[in-house]
């Protein structure tokens, strides 16, 4: 059902480095970009993150309890996406681990502030 996220950012160079760096640890590369943003993803026809400077031009905000899910196929990729946003400078949001049957996550804000979960359903 979603076909992407935007996240906004003040800093567009910046948040293309980090997430340049983190995708590229589950195979997502840059799918389109332009002056005002950059969306990653595996294809054209999955799902992908955007990165966007406002389009009213005033600053980049983050929403009280929004975030958005990065699902990966195993729990080791859960731990190594986390541990890189952390590497990248990203804060832990919650440590990696069981979140209930079935569902492994851990959770960091990017270097905008933007929450965001890495989960595995296996």
């Amino acid at each position: 059902m979603i076909g992407y996220v935007t996240l906004g950012t003040n800093d567009l160079p910046r948040a293309a480095t980090f997430y340049d760096s983190l995708l590229a640890e589950i195979g997502a590369g840059r799918l389109w970009e332009f002056e005002r943003g950059i969306a990653w993803g595996t294809s054209a026809d999955a799902p992908s993150l955007g990165i966007m400077l406002p389009f009213d031009g005033k600053p980049a905000t983050v929403g009280n309890g929004t975030m958005a899910g990065i699902q990966v196929a195993t729990r080791d990729a859960v731990s190594r996406l986390h541990a890189k946003a952390l590497e990248l400078g990203g804060l832990n949001e919650g440590p990696v681990g069981e979140r209930g049957p079935d569902f492994f996550a851990g959770y960091f804000r990017d270097l905008d502030g933007n929450k965001l979960a890495v989960f595995s359903m296996a």
